[in-house]
């Protein structure tokens, strides 16, 4: 019997590959006859990458580049399949690696993203696949866009810098010399959101404040990325400022619309790349899991959509999930079983620091039910 093992990871207890080998440990522990096959998923935020190397094989690429704040670190790519490369925008230009009291998205930049496309370029890569989220960053890729050779100007002719306190002076950019070999890749983009750039529901208003933005500076910022926006749409003579996803990453959606990019649910970019469906499409069970589980899980998480695929191919699925909370009822239409893995009454932090232990053991009884009802 198969059973494919897709979880999420369980944010602050577990990464998605740890969940992963954790169930599969449950089932074992049942029945060592049964053919498991690990699936780790990712949305597009921080975790993605180690995610995706876990699934399929590639190449870990190390080098270092500028981090959100502008001084030099230590960050990392893939490659896979050859010739296509997988960042993760959270290892380079993530909240995380900028300390509380630094937090200003006016000193942030995502200059460091361009410079490992500009490393993968070099390496003979023409695909890249891009996860968004968990960036630190409000400059709408200006600093990205900056790497890989556009050029931007103020009212007196002089080149503004890269960080989102430059967008205040952008009045010209220039796509002159832009790296021509862009103009053979193809980007596919991971993100879970459908911000427009600018407005109520923008990139600067909707995440600004978790990246440390005054109310002052969320007016201000919002107001340059929509000039920089029009500065930028001028020249290539398109719109991308009010498509979907635009917002996301503090604006690094509309840059990379700007380059030709797809912008795609994570988890089926995530899904898609590490062969999902090629495995689900045989198997006998499927066991997906996340952190905690509500209505909001059927907005495009992870879970969801390996549920969606499992469905597809009538293959029933089963969620095992931190906690279920309101809504959850919901899920029955996509899983034969939603499953909180807390056994008796503990608080959060008990919950997390024994969430392996939880895990492994509700894995255990449920591959016992299935085995003695002969599910399997």
């Amino acid at each position: 019997m198969k059973i494919v093992i897709a979880p999420d990871s369980f944010k602050g207890s577990l990464t998605a590959v740890k969940a992963a080998h954790t169930i599969q440990r449950g089932i074992l522990d049942i029945d060592q006859t049964i053919q498991t096959i690990i699936k780790p998923m990712a949305d597009g935020g921080e975790g993605t990458l180690d995610t995706l190397l876990t699934a399929i094989e590639g190449k870990k690429v190390n080098l270092r580049c500028k981090g959100p704040l502008g001084r030099e670190v230590d960050a990392y790519y893939a490659i896979v399949n050859n010739n296509t490369a997988v960042i993760e925008t959270a290892n380079i230009a993530g909240l995380v690696q900028v300390p509380l009291e630094q937090r200003n998205p006016e000193m942030t930049t995502t200059f460091g993203i361009g410079q490992v496309i500009m490393n993968a370029l070099d390496k003979g890569c023409t695909s890249f696949v891009v996860g968004l989220g968990g960036s630190a960053t409000n400059d709408g890729g200006l600093g990205m866009l900056q790497a890989l050779g556009m050029k931007s100007w103020d009212e007196a002719s002089k080149q503004t810098g890269p960080y989102g306190k430059d967008l205040y002076e952008i009045r010209q950019v220039s796509f002159e010399q832009l790296d021509k070999r862009l103009q053979d890749v193809h980007f596919q983009i991971a993100c879970d959101v459908d911000n427009p750039l600018c407005g109520e529901n923008g990139a600067t208003a909707i995440y600004g404040p978790q990246k440390g933005a005054t109310v002052t500076q969320i007016a201000q910022l919002d107001r340059a990325l929509k000039n920089y926006a029009f500065s930028v749409e001028g020249r290539l003579n398109q719109s991308f400022q009010n498509q979907p996803g635009a917002g996301a990453a503090g604006g690094l959606g509309f840059a990379f619309l700007a380059l030709g990019a797809v912008l795609e649910s994570g988890a089926k970019q995530i899904g898609t790349t590490i062969g999902l469906e090629e495995e689900i499409a045989d198997a006998d069970l499927v066991i997906t899991g996340e952190g905690q589980s509500d209505n909001q899980t059927l907005n495009g998480k992870a879970p969801s959509y390996v549920a969606q695929i499992a469905k597809k191919h009538h293959v029933p699925a089963i969620l095992l999930s931190g906690s279920l909370g309101k809504g959850s009822e919901q899920l029955h239409d996509l899983f034969i079983g939603c499953f909180s893995i807390t056994d008796r009454p503990m608080s959060l932090e008990e919950c997390m620091e024994q969430a392996d232990e939880l895990l492994f053991q509700q894995t255990k009884r449920i591959t016992h039910f299935i085995k003695q009802t002969r599910m399997l």
